[in-house]
């Protein structure tokens, strides 16, 4: 399970790089540019749920014991 979600980080990483190669500088509420705003913000939602859920299994663990 661990190795998944650092599997789904790295794609979700990799989804934040990719929109910021498609966000214009320029104008960022554009069309184009609000298409990646949205895809980077998800990306770091998804980074941001999968940290908490990583830290709360190593909690699990320790009070297992």
């Amino acid at each position: 399970m661990k190795i998944f979600i650092y599997i789904l980080m790295a794609l979700s990483l990799g989804l934040v790089v990719y929109n910021l190669t498609k966000l214009d500088f320029d104008h960022l509420l554009g069309k184009d540019s609000s298409v990646a705003v949205i895809g980077i913000l998800a990306g770091l939602c998804a980074i941001l749920m999968l940290g908490i859920l990583l830290i709360s299994k190593k909690i699990a663990a320790k009070t297992k014991r």
